[in-house]
């Protein structure tokens, strides 16, 4: 984990910030992970550092610990270390944006698609959505609910996850932690 002064460091100035809007952030990918976890898109904060969940605030890396997943709580600037464990990251839309609420519904079904063709080329066993609203919107599956979905991506389970934005009130990070904790065990069987 990132010193106060290692973060205070790398934290993108407002003209980084609004410059990050060109950006993208590489997927943290492998072949025949355990989970792979699908964010909506990049904020501007992670654009602009080149890492992934990377805003302050945000809850994915301490629910990733909380549930088991890693060994002890990562920070954005050690995704790489989720490869060993079996984990990898991607976005539906790779466009970095202010909110996903700038994200068009047809950006979201283009992605949809992308992710297919990357499920089916790197072959994880689960697939992990972050965020029901995206899932929902990106995949046509308008009552669908948080947890194990019918509907597979491939031959890639997949599981809906609350968004871990610090903006997502409705989930806090026990409940995040209790989620995340059910698709390891899922993941390990």
């Amino acid at each position: 984990m990132l010193s106060k002064d290692e973060s205070a460091r790398q934290r993108p100035t407002a003209a980084e910030l609004e410059a990050a809007r060109s950006k993208r952030v590489k997927d943290v990918i492998a072949k025949d992970l355990r989970v792979l976890f699908v964010g909506i898109n990049p904020g501007l904060y992670s654009g602009a550092v080149g890492h992934h969940f990377a805003r302050p605030g945000n809850r994915f890396w301490p629910a990733l610990a909380a549930s088991g997943f890693t060994p002890r709580q990562l920070s954005p600037f050690e995704e790489l270390e989720l490869l060993p464990l079996g984990l990898g990251i991607t976005n539906l839309v790779a466009r970095t944006t202010a909110s996903a609420d700038e994200l068009s519904r047809d950006e979201l079904s283009k992605g949809a698609a992308r992710l297919a063709a990357k499920v089916g080329r790197y072959r994880p066993r689960l697939v992990a959505v972050l965020g029901i609203t995206a899932y929902r919107g990106a995949f046509d599956r308008p009552r669908a609910v948080l947890g194990p979905q019918q509907e597979a991506i491939g031959a890639a389970r997949v599981w809906v996850l609350p968004n871990p934005s610090g903006l997502n009130a409705h989930h806090q990070l026990a409940d995040l932690a209790r989620a995340f904790r059910r698709l390891r065990a899922e993941s390990s069987s």
